[in-house]
């Protein structure tokens, strides 16, 4: 089977910095989904969590969409949902990014995913050295990115554990979240 890159957007969060759920943000949910799709994943799902009835009409045509009905107990709930839902999908790696992030393009995506999609890749964007998003983690890593995902952590525990692939990214984008408007 060949490698297959399935794209997962966690927008889940409320918020609360920016005041608004950041999915809501003008532009952000479909510039994530259009950096992932045009940066070379297969396919895209987004996990929605505050606000997600308003968050899915704004999403862009075939985009998976799943719920994280526990959003507020932090990232992990949201990875999980991701994961748990492209479990049932063929995919052999999923690029992890974020929606307020919203300077990286596909331009990143396609960096990173030139480490390929097989099921044990585990690699992530670098700004200027600094660790940040997309990451791109094998199928096979899953159960271990979910294991260690606590609270606010999502894969941050599992990626302090385990040898990272660092695809520098500086000269592409600044990779900072936007927690304020």
């Amino acid at each position: 089977m060949d490698d297959v890159i399935h794209g997962l957007l966690l927008a889940a969060g409320a918020g609360t910095r920016m005041g608004t759920p950041k999915a809501l943000v003008p532009g952000w949910l479909a510039g994530a989904v259009e950096a992932l799709r045009d940066g070379g994943c297969a396919e895209v799902t987004v996990v929605l969590g505050a606000a997600a009835d308003e968050a899915r009409a704004l999403l862009p045509d075939g985009v998976d969409c799943v719920v994280a009905e526990d959003w507020e107990s932090g990232m992990s709930r949201s990875l999980s949902a991701g994961l748990v839902a492209l479990a049932g999908t063929e995919a052999t790696a999923a690029m992890l990014h974020l929606v307020d992030l919203p300077d990286v393009g596909a331009d990143v995506v396609r960096r990173l995913a030139a480490c390929g999609g097989g099921r044990d890749v585990l690699a992530r964007a670098t700004y200027d050295g600094r660790p940040g998003h997309p990451v791109l983690i094998g199928r096979d890593r899953w159960a271990g990115v979910l294991e260690g995902a606590t609270g606010d952590e999502g894969a941050r525990a599992y990626l302090r554990r385990n040898d990272v692939v660092a695809v520098e990214c500086g000269d592409l984008a600044g990779g900072h979240d936007v927690d304020r408007r």
